[in-house]
């Protein structure tokens, strides 16, 4: 369970997000959905603390932290919260240097010191999961926008998190590439993987997505099912938002 209590986050005086809370049930998907600027990709990395929240609580598996104006809070305690999740990016964020298996394997070996050989049997493991077996040797550089993010996302299953969280996984990419990493997600949805996904794709969202969370100028507007909320919102707001992505497309709920 993942569960955000009162969460805060201010730089300055700018108010970015305002006593959020929400539960995430293991095995599910919450998508958060909302127009730019609303607070999505903050919400997402005030979970794993790359966004330290100003006030709150967060409760991650065992761990809870709580925070609050001028509270310093410790290096080990972040690391325990930011051990149990793994995080995919809008612009894949892949070592050059590496190869696609090297990339995989790079945090195994690095951080959690696994062998070597180990940690490629893994990799393996994953790249193959993802579809990108045949291209363990292949370098970012050669791999095409939805390749790279699919490696991504191997790379952030490496160390089994307890949660996947995906910061626009498929903005950077083509709708035909963006179908591929669409495939994946889903697979990994109907495997009980729990994720959290910041998104404007809607298709993505629709497809995969148990839960969604509506924000709007860093405050949660509406919840609900996925199927509630893209066909009966309850919110005025939520209905002209989905409205006006569904007058430009179709999607399949």
């Amino acid at each position: 369970m993942i569960e955000l209590s009162n969460i805060e986050k201010r730089f300055g005086d700018a108010v970015i997000l305002k006593d959020i809370s929400i539960r995430i049930p293991e095995g599910s998907v919450t998508a958060l959905v909302g127009p730019s600027g609303g607070g999505k990709s903050t919400l997402l990395r005030c979970i794993n603390l790359l966004e330290v929240p100003t006030a709150g609580v967060i409760h991650l598996g065992e761990e809870t932290l709580s925070f609050a104006p001028g509270k310093r809070v410790g290096w080990q305690a972040i690391q325990k919260i930011r051990r149990q999740t793994g995080m995919v990016f809008q612009n894949f964020q892949l070592f050059p240097h590496q190869t696609a298996i090297e990339n995989v394997m790079e945090g195994l070996v690095t951080v959690l010191k696994w062998p070597k050989e180990k940690a490629r049997e893994r990799a393996m493991e994953l790249l193959t999961k993802v579809g990108m077996a045949h291209k363990t040797d292949a370098w970012p550089s050669t791999l095409s926008g939805g390749q790279q993010q699919r490696v991504a996302i191997a790379r952030a299953l490496a160390p089994s998190p307890r949660v996947l969280l995906c910061d626009e996984p498929t903005s950077a990419l083509d709708p035909e590439l963006s179908a591929e990493v669409v495939d994946v997600l889903g697979q990994l949805a109907r495997e009980g993987t729990t994720m959290v996904i910041a998104t404007h794709d809607l298709r993505l969202a629709s497809k995969i997505a148990n839960d969604v969370v509506f924000l709007e100028a860093g405050s949660v507007v509406e919840t609900g099912s996925a199927r509630v909320i893209f066909t009966t919102p309850e919110k005025e707001r939520t209905k002209r938002f989905i409205s006006t992505i569904n007058a430009a497309h179709t999607y399949d709920i």
